[in-house]
């Protein structure tokens, strides 16, 4: 078996834990620097709101179309954050009708495939960094160091980053959204385990897994964006934090 050939399931997991764990912290740490600045919960969920709407926007509205897209009726749609029961804050939702479980879980991944879009714009046309990826790969570190040290540079930059951090920082499903997904991932097994027991291994060897191989790297690819923008981020992030808290003499257990 040629290892190298699923490699993307690899490079997912890879990325993903990571982009999870920063997302969470890089959270923790604005809402953090906010409460001991305000000292008030809600204007803090306000800020946070406020930062991260053109996210959040573009996360409900992937919902929203790909509902109406799949012919399921909708109803509400927030964009205003509320906080939940064990301090998680919901930032909107939509609400829609009930349907079958392949639409559910389509509903439920819209925003992580705009968002991956969105981010592979900024990522690769309003970025161009592609010939960093490469340099990286192939050790040269020089160029990588030297290009990386232009992109500052481009038109607009502060801006693409800041729609790339915001959009990659929102654009993962959330609990909610992933309900449909065990039941669709359990039938895809038992179906693969059917076609194997049927002889079909060495076509879907042939066939699909390289579809599929290649599918979770682009998600890796957008994945490992996104950590960079967030890891970039949380520095300065935590260190401004633990700055205000030396000096208020507050912290946030």
């Amino acid at each position: 078996m040629n290892l190298a050939a699923y490699d993307g399931i690899v490079w997912f997991l890879l990325m993903l834990g990571p982009l999870l764990i920063l997302q969470r912290k890089l959270h923790l740490e604005i809402q953090s620097l906010f409460l001991i600045l305000t000292r008030q919960p809600t204007v803090t969920i306000t800020i946070f709101s406020i930062l991260f709407l053109p996210g959040v926007a573009l996360h409900e509205a992937s919902h929203f179309l790909m509902a109406r897209l799949l012919g399921v009726r909708t109803g509400r749609v927030s964009l205003l954050p509320r906080a939940l029961k064990g301090g998680r804050l919901r930032m909107g939702y939509v609400e829609t009708g009930s349907t079958d479980v392949v639409r559910d879980a389509l509903i439920g991944a819209a925003p992580l495939l705009t968002g991956g879009l969105v981010v592979t714009y900024i990522g690769i046309i309003r970025m161009g960094l592609v010939p960093l990826g490469n340099d990286l790969l192939k050790g040269q570190f020089d160029l990588f160091w030297q290009g990386l040290a232009h992109l500052p540079l481009l038109p607009d930059f502060w801006l693409w980053f800041y729609l790339a951090f915001v959009v990659s920082s929102t654009m993962l499903p959330s609990p909610s959204d992933r309900r449909a997904w065990l039941p669709i991932l359990v039938v895809a097994g038992v179906l693969v385990l059917l076609a194997l027991a049927a002889g079909a291994g060495s076509w879907m060897a042939a066939n699909l897994a390289p579809v599929f191989n290649q599918v979770l790297r682009t998600i890796a690819a957008v994945f490992a964006f996104s950590v960079a923008v967030h890891v970039v981020i949380l520095l300065p992030v935590w260190l401004l934090r633990l700055l205000v808290s030396r000096i208020t003499g507050l912290s946030v257990s």
